[in-house]
């Protein structure tokens, strides 16, 4: 049985979105105050009656009315009446509260190993050099299975990269103290804005994401993102952080009847923003080849040109609320935005671009054949549920009633690399055989792998006596056999993850 489309809007007939077509992406945009929020939680929960779970960040804490039944606003009964919505009627939905600081939702963390030199230096604001370093540390906590779970590993790695730096750069290239410096002051910045909370253990399992309540409706995972917008590039890096992981993990399904998750976007722009290019041809990679997982991205933003022409072209489903035109580059705006539409014979778009009231938007939905639509001029329906937010109280009981709590609450602190190397410092050194000098900087990738009882193939402290020691040239070849070995999927991830080489999840060791 085909899934029932997803009516939103009614114009001069009513305007639906296919679930079929809905993992080909979308964009909702528009002025502040003009009803972007409104078709969010709309399309929402026509999802969620769907089965399908929605992942969105809630900036400015007024999403939580999702839960709870609405329709006690005087103008939401006067669109159901306007509209004759006889089938309207007040619901809530099944909402799950997630925070980066578990202040207001179950904790969300990664791991160090999992976010990637790439995402990191971003969040660090580093440069090209100070991110070279940066994956230089990586790199060796790999080659020495050293697991870097939260900042207290990373820092015990910089430290330890930077004692032995003249012994690293034959192997691995330079590192400078400057750049470790900077590194270190780029962590202490992120700790002082609560970024510790964020690395460790238990990492986020994305599966308690695509959940779905008794009734089959799909989990609406709400984040809590006022307080993680107040530093807008960790919010921006942890979102691409999430797209990430569900392209890594999820398997390849085609183009199913429905997606598996919907992903909003809230604040778009800030994705893109002094973005380095090669963020953003990965992004642009990963939109383009997610929606074979059964994903849907759809990017909420005040101006379409926020989003990059090749993300852009991608985003299939448009919902376009009105811009004001104040401006030359307003005026701009509004051409830019006309034009990304498939033109209706009957309508200047550009013109209505700036004459929608709120709540009202031009529209164009793709067709079973995954064609644009006509765009139409049309009034967004009223949401089933609560519009604005809950009370403290109705919070907490939702988090303290989810299956989930009580899992991420507490954090959990494994042996990994702090540990390690704590106890490698602590150590006396092995007595060396009868007629040789120990080494004045007592390092080398073989010593460490020894005496941290991690010697394995290929490494200088597994290899039998006698046999050469392996040159630049094979090192490279393994790699990159191991590198055509693996999925396509992998290679664009391991790109945005800034791992060389391909670095492992936590979870992997």
């Amino acid at each position: 049985m085909a899934v029932k489309p997803i009516t939103f809007a009614k114009g001069k007939h009513d305007i639906s979105l296919l679930p079929g077509m809905a993992n080909r992406h979308g964009l909702i945009a528009g002025a502040t105050g003009t009803g972007k929020t409104i078709t969010l939680q709309v399309l929402t929960e026509q999802f969620s009656e769907r089965g399908v779970a929605v992942f969105l960040a809630d900036v400015k804490g007024d999403l939580g009315g999702i839960s709870q039944p609405g329709g006690d606003s005087s103008k939401v009964q006067e669109r159901v009446k306007e509209l004759k919505l006889s089938a309207y009627k007040p619901t809530g939905y099944p909402v799950v509260f997630w925070d980066v600081f578990g202040e207001q939702g179950h904790p969300v963390r990664a791991t160090i190993s999992e976010m990637g030199p790439l995402l990191l230096s971003r969040m660090l604001n580093l440069n090209e050099t100070q991110t070279g370093v940066l994956s230089i540390v990586f790199k060796v906590a790999d080659d020495t299975g050293l697991l870097l779970l939260d900042m207290k590993d990373l820092r015990a790695m910089l430290e330890y990269v930077n004692e032995h730096a003249a012994e690293i750069q034959g192997q691995y290239g330079n590192v400078s103290a400057a750049s470790v410096g900077s590194i270190q002051r780029g962590l202490l910045s992120l700790e002082q804005q609560g970024g510790e909370k964020f690395f460790g253990e238990p990492a986020l399992n994305l599966e308690d994401l695509l959940q779905s309540d008794a009734s089959g409706r799909g989990m609406i995972n709400i984040l809590m993102a006022g307080k993680l917008m107040q530093t807008p590039k960790l919010y921006a890096t942890f979102l691409l952080w999430m797209l990430s992981e569900l392209f890594e993990q999820l398997p390849e399904i085609g183009d199913p009847e429905k997606p598996k998750l919907v992903f909003f976007f809230d604040e778009a722009h800030l994705l893109f923003s002094d973005a380095p290019k090669i963020l953003l041809d990965r992004i642009e990679q990963v939109v383009r080849l997610i929606r074979s997982k059964g994903i849907g991205v759809y990017l909420v933003t005040q101006n379409p040109l926020d989003v990059p022409d090749t993300v852009l072209g991608q985003l299939g489903n448009r919902v376009q609320h009105a811009l004001r035109a104040f401006t030359p580059k307003d005026q701009k705006a509004v051409k830019a935005a006309a034009e990304t539409f498939r033109a209706n014979p009957g309508l200047d778009v550009a013109k209505a671009i700036t004459e929608l009231a709120v709540g009202e938007a031009l529209i164009s939905t793709l067709d079973e054949k995954g064609m644009p639509g006509i765009v139409e001029r049309a009034l967004v329906f009223p949401p089933q549920s609560k519009i604005g937010p809950i009370t403290p109280e109705q919070q907490r009981q939702i988090i303290q009633q989810s299956v989930l709590f009580g899992h991420y609450e507490q954090a959990v602190d494994r042996e990994s690399a702090y540990e390690r190397l704590k106890q490698k410092a602590g150590a006396s050194p092995a007595p060396l055989p009868a007629g040789q000098e120990q080494p004045t900087s007592g390092w080398s990738l073989g010593s460490v792998l020894g005496q941290l009882g991690l010697g394995g193939a290929g490494t200088p402290a597994s290899r039998g006596r006698g046999r050469p020691p392996e040159t630049l040239a094979q090192a490279m070849a393994k790699s990159a056999a191991r590198a055509m070995g693996s999925s396509v999927g992998r290679q664009i991830v391991r790109g945005i993850m800034g791992s060389i080489l391909g670095s492992s999840r936590s979870s992997r060791y």
